[in-house]
């Protein structure tokens, strides 16, 4: 395959898919943002019912500003939901508290994709912040011993981006079980439950093919032709 196809294969065709991705999310999340949950309930409401059904009384549920700033801190053991959510009482909102709560439940059971995840961040933290500079820096010096360093420590964030799908399947599972157990959503509500956590979803996978495109690039580009 030539430069420029493997160009557009490993780079553009993920970028166009991850952009897709994120329209999507957006776009659903504003749509039912406009339909109200029958319960009456806020964001901030579900995720505490949720909580103390499942005995996590000690996992406190915070706002925090901005838009899709939601996530669980297993740092703190507490749950952060995006100002639109704590307080909003439409199905994006209930969808994306339970899912935010589904990580709380995940941590308390120890389910192990995130007990991998979580072992897996120090690591990926770093390799996000240097392998960039490593890989061009050997290929300008001429060091090849720091490009293989560099793709290592990219390969890293790779594994990284695939260990949380399942990871973030889980929790919205998690998440649709504890709505219908508790009658928090009815059939209806269900469907546009899902249908958010789906597009949710797609955005993980939209990032995990294009972390693992971009490693078939750049290890073909600077490590293709020193073999």
């Amino acid at each position: 395959m030539s430069s420029f196809g493997l160009f557009i294969l490993c780079l553009l065709v993920p970028l166009a898919f991850g952009m897709w991705a994120q329209h999507k999310v957006k776009s659903t999340f504003r749509r039912y943002a406009e339909v109200p949950e029958d319960s009456g309930m806020n964001g901030a409401q579900i995720a505490e019912r949720i909580l103390i059904a499942n005995g996590l009384t000690d996992v406190p549920v915070r706002s925090v500003p901005g838009w899709f700033t939601d996530h669980y801190d297993p740092r703190t053991r507490s749950v952060h939901l995006s100002e639109p959510v704590f307080g909003g009482t439409s199905i994006s909102s209930t969808a994306v508290a339970a899912h935010e709560v589904g990580h709380a439940i995940q941590h308390a059971k120890a389910y192990t994709p995130m007990t991998i995840r979580s072992a897996l961040w120090p690591v990926t933290a770093f390799a996000s912040s240097t392998w960039m500079i490593l890989l061009f820096g050997g290929a300008i010096l001429g060091f090849l011993g720091l490009i293989y360093v560099a793709v290592a420590l990219y390969a890293a964030v790779v594994i990284f981006q695939f260990v949380t799908l399942p990871v973030e399947f889980d929790a919205s599972r998690r998440a649709a079980v504890q709505l219908k157990e508790l009658g928090i959503a009815n059939a209806d509500e269900s469907e546009g439950v899902s249908r958010v956590l789906r597009a949710a979803a797609m955005t993980y996978v939209a990032g995990a093919l294009a972390a693992l495109s971009q490693l078939i690039y750049f290890a073909t580009v600077f490590l293709g032709n020193r073999q």
